[in-house]
């Protein structure tokens, strides 16, 4: 992992004329899916670790563009890197329950420490009710020379939503935050007990993925 102005990144190959995305995350579950969801397109993966901001009272789209916002600020990427027009991304991950009228949304990490996977459920014990959603949403910035000089990224917003419900207690692993507990519709297993593969065909992050595959075929057509 080499050290960029201060901040964890991959090492980049300068003759690798690759797409560049920088992918901010420190969670190791989040870029191993990212990484086998994007396995089938020619471009180059970067993990970089930045300290981003937990925002409250705003959209899902706003907090991932606020973090994107941050993360441009933090990476300190080379005149080659900045050449290459590469991409800065960040996502940000709700579950929502339809009860709760969204909540805990973009909350769900928080909720997640203070309540753990058997306690989230019971946000639902009052009610009939048991159905939700998870939703990804990512902010790419697209950066270059420009941006160097002062310039203003173009930041775009990307979400993949699957719906689902709530099981009463968790089911499968507890490796991978409130996967145990979320069941998608057609199927009878939760996040958590399904082949890693299954998932990655079918989840929130791989339909905002999808997504991010489309706009990338749009920009290196330009």
């Amino acid at each position: 992992m080499a050290e960029n102005g201060g901040v964890g990144l991959a090492g980049t190959a300068p003759d690798d004329s690759r797409p560049l995305i920088f992918f901010c995350t420190g969670n190791a579950n989040k870029l191993a899916e990212v990484q086998q969801i994007l396995a089938d397109q020619d471009v180059r993966l970067v993990a970089a670790n930045v300290d981003l901001p937990e925002l409250q009272g705003a959209s899902p789209a706003e907090i991932a563009e606020a973090k994107c916002r941050s993360a441009v600020r933090q990476l300190h990427l080379s005149e080659a890197e900045l050449s290459r027009n590469a991409l800065v991304m960040v996502e940000d991950t709700c579950l929502c329950f339809n009860a709760l009228k969204g909540l805990p949304g973009p909350y769900v990490k928080w909720f997640l420490q203070k309540l753990g996977p058997d306690g989230l459920p019971n946000l639902l014990a009052a009610y009939e009710d048991k159905s939700g959603y998870a939703l990804c949403t990512l902010c790419v910035a697209e950066i270059g020379p420009v941006t160097e000089e002062g310039g203003e990224p173009t930041f775009h917003t990307l979400e993949g939503r699957t719906d689902g419900i709530i099981v009463p207690e968790p089911r499968g692993p507890r490796t991978f935050g409130w996967d145990p507990i979320f069941q998608p519709h057609g199927f009878k297993l939760t996040y958590a007990e399904m082949d890693k593969a299954v998932k990655n065909s079918i989840s929130h992050r791989y339909k905002a993925m999808e997504a991010l595959k489309n706009f990338l075929s749009r920009t290196m057509r330009r």
